[in-house]
C-alpha cells in the first residue's frame, strides 16, 4: 500500500477543485461542537449531515448554514450509521471527508487537500490528529491517524468495537496538516458514552482470535495502571498544564470501566462449574 507524504502549504485562493470533497458529519445533540465544525468547512459546496434524532440545537445551528444538506436517521450502529450516510445521500462521485460532530478542518489541511491530495488521484487520505481540551491543544495523544478521505463507492466500513473503521484499497496519502480534535459537551454525556463504548470494546476483545497487544494488557487488567502516565506525558506533561492531566484522566477513566467488564467477565466464567 503506497502512502505519499504531503507538502506544507498556505492558505489562499481555493479553486473549483474542492467540490470534488463532500464533508460527511453524524449528529447527535452537538450543538456545543456542530458551529464550530461547520464555520470551518464554509469552503464546501455541500456538507452532508447525517443525525440521529437530536433534540437540543443541534439542527437549528446547522441550518444556519446554507452549504448544509441536513438528513436523519435513527441510530443503531456507527457503521450502519456511516454506510447510510456514505451511500444513501447522494454523494455519488470525488470524496468523502468523514468527520465527527467535534472535529474541525484547518485551512492548512484545506490548502493541502486542494494543491497535493486531489492532483494525485488517491483511493484515499490518512489524517493525523490534533487533539484540544476545550480549545488547549497537546502536545500529543493516544488517538491514532486514520482513514478519513475516500472515495465513497471504493471504501469498506466495519465496526470492530465501539466505533467504525474506514478502509481503502489503493495508493493512500498521508496528510502533514492535521484536522482538530476537540469535544465541548457536558462531562455527563461523556460519562454516558464510555459506558457504552467500553461495553461495545469488551464484545471486541471477547470474539477476536487474536488480540494485539493492548488488547493482552486490558484482558489482564493492567491497562488502567500504564494509559494514565502514558497519556499524561503523550499530551505534554507538566508542559501542557492541566490541559494534559485532565486528557490522561480521559483515558483512565476509559480503560478503568472496561477492566471493571473484562474482570467481571473473567472472574463469572471462572466462577462456573465445569461441565
Amino acid at each position: 500500500m503506497e502512502i505519499n507524504h504531503g507538502e506544507e502549504g498556505n492558505t489562499g485562493r481555493q479553486s473549483e477543485t474542492l467540490s470534488q470533497i463532500t464533508p460527511l458529519i453524524l449528529t447527535y445533540n452537538e450543538a456545543p461542537n456542530v458551529a464550530r465544525t461547520l464555520e470551518s468547512l464554509r469552503w464546501a459546496s455541500r456538507v452532508v449531515v447525517l443525525d440521529s434524532g437530536s433534540t437540543d440545537q443541534t439542527e437549528q445551528l446547522c441550518r444556519q448554514f446554507t452549504n448544509v444538506d441536513w438528513h436523519v436517521r435513527p441510530f443503531d450502529a456507527h457503521g450502519r450509521q456511516w454506510e447510510y450516510g456514505i451511500r444513501q445521500t447522494g454523494i455519488v462521485d470525488g470524496y468523502v471527508l468523514a468527520l465527527d460532530a467535534d472535529m474541525a478542518v484547518p485551512p492548512a489541511f484545506v490548502v493541502e487537500l486542494e494543491r497535493q491530495f486531489l492532483p494525485g488521484n488517491y483511493a484515499g487520505g490518512i489524517t493525523p490528529f490534533e487533539y484540544r481540551i476545550l480549545g488547549q491543544a497537546l502536545k500529543g495523544s493516544v488517538y491514532p491517524a486514520q482513514l478519513r478521505v475516500f472515495k465513497p463507492h471504493e471504501v469498506k466500513v466495519t465496526q470492530p468495537g465501539h466505533t467504525q473503521e474506514f478502509a481503502a484499497a489503493g495508493p493512500l496519502y498521508q496528510f502533514k496538516a492535521k484536522l482538530i480534535h476537540d469535544d465541548c459537551k457536558p462531562l455527563e454525556r461523556w460519562v454516558s458514552s464510555q459506558l457504552k463504548y467500553s461495553a461495545l470494546e469488551l464484545q471486541r476483545i471477547s470474539s477476536e482470535r487474536q488480540l494485539r497487544w493492548r488488547d493482552r494488557l486490558r484482558q489482564l487488567g493492567l491497562m488502567p495502571l500504564l494509559i494514565g502516565p502514558y497519556a499524561y506525558f503523550r499530551a505534554g506533561g507538566p508542559f501542557a498544564g492541566v490541559a494534559a492531566a485532565r486528557y490522561a484522566y480521559e483515558r483512565l477513566v476509559f480503560e478503568c470501566l472496561l477492566a471493571q467488564r473484562v474482570l467481571t467477565t473473567r472472574m463469572e466464567k471462572e466462577s462456573k462449574p465445569e461441565a
